[in-house]
């Protein structure tokens, strides 16, 4: 098993902390929205970690930055719908900015 590398364990952190509010969600709104925000989630940390065991990173981790950006439309609707408080939303916001940007590194440092 590789090590786990800081862009798979900062987006891991984001699931745990994410999984709990989605659960809280509206129940008509579990599996739709709350549904497809989670295995968007789960999608970006699957690709994360089959990038740190691929000889072509680069293709996998533009796939990311798609994932990361559908993910923050999804989370975006969220809030205007006020099922997460803009406390949260920040929150969600920075972490993602700082997933995108350690992808973004990385996708350089494989273009090298």
């Amino acid at each position: 098993m590789k090590k786990i590398t800081p862009v798979v364990e900062k987006h891991y952190q984001l699931i745990l902390w994410m999984l709990p509010k989605i659960a809280n969600f509206p129940k008509d709104q579990r599996f739709l929205l709350a549904d497809r925000i989670e295995r968007v989630l789960l999608d970006i940390l699957e690709m994360l970690i089959e990038a740190v065991y691929s000889k072509n990173k680069r293709e996998i981790l533009i796939k990311v930055n798609l994932k990361l950006d559908i993910l923050r439309f999804m989370m975006r609707i969220a809030k205007d719908m006020r099922y997460v408080n803009l406390k949260g939303y920040d929150f969600f916001c920075q972490s993602t900015i700082e997933v995108g940007r350690m992808v973004g590194g990385w996708l350089k440092a494989s273009a090298l």
